[in-house]
């Protein structure tokens, strides 16, 4: 991520990973393989307030290509990109490039769109490796913890994952 901005939002996501880089914390919890903390809660509590807001993503950003990411995959329809905080030997995230800010937010109209979200998922896990299996999770809001309110699929596979997760 660029390291001279000072937006907001990457601020955020850099204290995320300063969190999660130091995961001796007593009280976390385990979550696919990673940890996961209250500042997670807490970041995503803060996101949810601020859904319904019209202002870009960090994702209309790597959308946009304004802010640097390694993509692994891009079409007319979606995105995917390695996740920065890894919580599996492979993560990734595939994202829309419309801007659907949750999964329960989808419309009909969407169908033919998330399930192409799927497809690729499936496509790049193969690429990546993952013939074993892998994991495929979309976080929907305070309760399930999401903290950019633009549809992302994480991917995380690489190794083994145990059940049940957070």
């Amino acid at each position: 991520m660029c390291h001279q901005c000072s937006c907001r939002i990457t601020r955020e996501i850099r204290a995320r990973i300063s969190v999660r880089a130091s995961s001796s914390v007593p009280g976390m919890e385990a979550a696919a393989g990673g940890v996961f903390s209250g500042d997670e809660v807490r970041l995503a509590q803060e996101a949810s307030q601020k859904s319904s807001s019209p202002a870009p993503t960090i994702f209309s950003r790597v959308i946009d290509k304004s802010i640097p990411a390694d993509i692994i995959y891009e079409d007319d329809k979606c995105l995917a990109f390695r996740d920065i905080s890894p919580q599996a030997p492979v993560h990734f995230l595939v994202i829309p490039r419309v801007p659907i800010p949750r999964i329960s937010e989808a419309k009909d109209d969407d169908t033919e769109l998330l399930g192409h979200l799927l497809v690729i998922a499936k496509n790049v896990a193969k690429k990546e490796g993952l013939q074993e299996g892998y994991r495929i999770v979309i976080n929907d809001g305070k309760h399930g913890a999401q903290s950019v309110y633009h549809l992302h699929v994480h991917v995380l596979g690489g190794r083994q994952m145990t059940w049940p997760p957070g």
